[in-house]
């Protein structure tokens, strides 16, 4: 594994390839007082490229904007919901298409009530990560080597993820729901920036 640490943006030079695995890290969870920090990358090449947002920056970033609004190339998340917002939130980008490998994992693992990244990887893919760093300080200006790796660990796993739970989305028969519930995703994230984050706008209230 080797990580790539930049700052502001991704490199001009670097490839994409047909899909992205994607992750980021705030300041905490309340997506309009805690900035966006860092938003970390895989291809699902064994390498992460980590994006960090020091303080007053002006988030342009268009390489990685241009990765991100890309339609042809598919974002990966874990719990997609809370990075597309925090995306959209500080770079004003709408990330599409997507597959979040956590509603992926609740479609088809419904004999389980664990499906955080950890559990995943442990179950699907035999590997124990750390989640010691999770409540660390994002925003200090140099990262250490342990922040870097916590980061990486986050998105260098998603590619095998979605291997693995594809066959049984498709043994499964939710092929087609896990795509809607995908493709709903940024409206979930825009519902969340607009003042309904813990509202179920479908539920019936008295």
């Amino acid at each position: 594994m080797t990580i790539y640490l930049h700052r502001n943006d991704l490199p001009d030079d670097l490839a994409f390839g047909g899909s992205v695995a994607i992750d980021t890290e705030t300041m905490g969870l309340n997506l309009t007082r805690d900035r966006l920090c860092l938003v970390q990358l895989s291809f699902g090449d064994g390498d992460a490229h980590l994006v960090q947002f020091p303080v007053g920056s002006d988030y342009l970033a268009p390489n990685l904007r241009r990765l991100l609004e890309d339609p042809a190339i598919v974002k990966l998340f874990h719990f997609g919901r809370f990075d597309i917002a925090s995306i959209k939130a500080y770079m004003g980008v709408t990330c599409n298409p997507v597959y979040c490998t956590k509603i992926a994992s609740r479609l088809v693992r419904t004999f389980t009530d664990r499906h955080s990244l950890k559990e995943l990887c442990r179950e699907l893919l035999g590997v124990e990560l750390s989640k010691q760093q999770q409540s660390s300080d994002w925003g200090q200006d140099v990262l250490t080597e342990d922040q870097k790796i916590y980061a990486a660990n986050d998105v260098l796993y998603l590619h095998k993820l979605k291997e693995r739970l594809d066959p049984m989305l498709v043994r499964e028969g939710r092929v087609e729901l896990a795509q809607a519930c995908f493709d709903f995703l940024p409206a979930r994230a825009d519902l969340d920036l607009t003042g309904w984050p813990e509202i179920d706008i479908f539920a019936h209230n008295t």
